[in-house]
């Protein structure tokens, strides 16, 4: 264990409950389920990045955030024997952290991006850009990296304002059905608000192909008909007549040229899938992080 502590590799989950000392959370844990039992989907926690260990708690400072897992989450349904047929190199990995950015803009347009179809993990699948936090750094900052990496979108924190959102606990694959889980995260999800319009932002996009092979600005209400569409149930979505039936999206080719073409917008009401490959979507956290995203904005609208 000492040997850990002199030399940490990547930063980690670790959890702490009723003040006991943060442990370094295993693979197979469920993050939501510690604080919340088996059952229960959201948990309420406070988070913060200390000595490159990224701590959960159930003491509450400033209200604490939401954290979340899907209802389908294969952390939950994993059973004794399917976490011990596990690889050992994935067993040993732990929970690891991401973060994502919601990049707001000044009238209030929301950035999505396509994953490359050539990632491992959650290829085609719409989300905000981000990635891991690396030794030493900020969330802040490391939301500001990633993004730069993925768009090109260079802004300093001087220039935006920012708040953590929420967690999302996701696992990949998403379902048990699909296979045993590989990957273990917690997102963070920040919100970045500019003070420049989507074209202002959109006229400095330069994408990396390698990651990002589309990109979308969404209003809040596709937003809501995006979020209506519940993975996991079988209800049929009802997208509002008043939205229109195709979306302008960027395309990036594998070159990094970009292009501006439309996409009908009930692909980005697919939901999850819960056997064979998977399709394009926008991906569950992300659903997850947008309605609260919606949240933020009520007040505004009760004022207008």
């Amino acid at each position: 264990m000492s040997s850990y502590m002199e030399k940490v590799l990547k930063v980690l989950v670790h959890l702490s409950k009723e003040n006991a000392a943060p442990q370094c959370a295993r693979f197979v844990q469920s993050i939501t389920g510690h604080f919340v039992g088996s059952i229960e989907d959201q948990a309420t926690v406070s988070c913060s990045l200390e000595s490159n260990r990224f701590v959960l708690c159930d003491r509450l400072c400033d209200g604490g955030v939401p954290l979340k897992r899907a209802p389908f989450c294969p952390i939950k349904y994993l059973s004794d024997s399917e976490a011990a047929s596990l690889a050992p190199d994935t067993l040993t990995r732990g929970v690891d952290v991401g973060v994502a950015v919601l990049l707001q803009s000044a009238n209030q347009k929301l950035l999505l991006t396509r994953r490359s179809s050539s990632l491992r993990i959650f290829p085609n699948v719409w989300v905000p850009p981000g990635g891991h936090v690396e030794l030493d750094e900020k969330l802040l900052d490391a939301g500001l990296r990633e993004l730069q990496e993925e768009t090109g979108l260079k802004l300093s924190p001087d220039e935006i304002s920012s708040n953590l959102l929420g967690l999302w606990e996701s696992v990949y694959p998403p379902m048990l059905s699909r296979g045993l889980p590989q990957r273990h995260h917690i997102v963070t999800y920040i919100l970045l608000k500019s003070s420049q319009s989507h074209l202002q932002l959109q006229a400095c996009l330069k994408p990396d192909p390698t990651e990002v092979s589309g990109c979308v600005w969404v209003d809040a209400g596709l937003v809501k008909a995006v979020v209506s569409a519940v993975d996991g149930k079988e209800d049929s979505v009802q997208i509002p007549a008043e939205l229109a039936k195709t979306i302008s999206v960027t395309e990036v080719s594998s070159h990094g040229e970009i292009r501006d073409t439309s996409m009908p917008f009930s692909l980005f009401c697919n939901r999850a899938p819960d056997h064979g490959e998977d399709i394009e979507r926008v991906s569950t956290g992300t659903k997850f992080a947008i309605e609260l995203w919606l949240k933020t904005l009520e007040p505004h609208a009760e004022m207008g």
